[in-house]
């Protein structure tokens, strides 16, 4: 999972132009770097200008996505990333970024605002820490970590049945169970026994 380059723009009237990018471009060999960021550049200008206000979408390029939001005041944001990222955190990054430069950068810049004038040092910050989406984004972790979790319940009690023992054997053994949960047990896989598969 990669993300190659975060872009933030401005929606003109006819054409959007480049406010601030970051790139991550150490994948590519050196001699196609300066090419393949030209590229990202005027595919999310591109793409900004295609897409209409207050909306979301995801424009697949060769093996790359392009997820955009273009926001009602114009100022949009565009994340170029490989097909395995996860959409939703791509989503989630783009509301945070054009959150804080709106809150850092005055509107008045924006319609004509200049990369190397802006004064936004976030993007290299956040694409970087992105690029590991379970550890950027809080949902994506917790959802692994439970993952983690049931295949560890699942594999202890897998272990439980290698070692030998029986189920039967510890209900039996329970100090936990009073006799008549050991007699239901008992009934229950009596009659649950005639199911099992050899």
């Amino acid at each position: 999972m990669k993300l190659y380059s975060l872009s933030i723009l401005h929606k003109g009237a006819t054409k959007s132009h480049l406010l601030k990018a970051a790139y991550e471009l150490s994948f590519f060999s050196f001699f196609q770097r300066s090419s393949l960021q030209e590229f990202m550049t005027f595919t999310s200008a591109l793409i900004v200008e295609r897409t209409s206000h207050g909306s979301r979408a995801s424009v697949k390029e060769q093996e790359y996505l392009c997820h955009v939001y273009v926001r009602n005041d114009d100022l949009s944001a565009v994340v170029i990333a490989d097909h395995e990222y996860p959409q939703r955190v791509c989503f989630t990054l783009l509301d945070k970024v054009l959150e804080e430069f709106s809150r850092q950068v005055d509107s008045i810049d924006w319609p004509s605002g200049n990369p190397e004038t802006i004064n936004y040092k976030a993007l290299d910050v956040y694409l970087a820490k992105y690029q590991n989406p379970k550890e950027a984004d809080a949902m994506t972790k917790v959802q692994n970590e439970l993952d983690e979790t049931k295949i560890i319940l699942h594999n202890t009690m897998e272990s439980l049945l290698e070692r030998g023992e029986k189920l039967d054997d510890l209900v039996a053994k329970s100090e936990h169970l009073g006799n008549q949960s050991k007699a239901f047990y008992k009934t229950a896989r009596k009659q649950n026994s005639c199911c099992e598969i050899m």
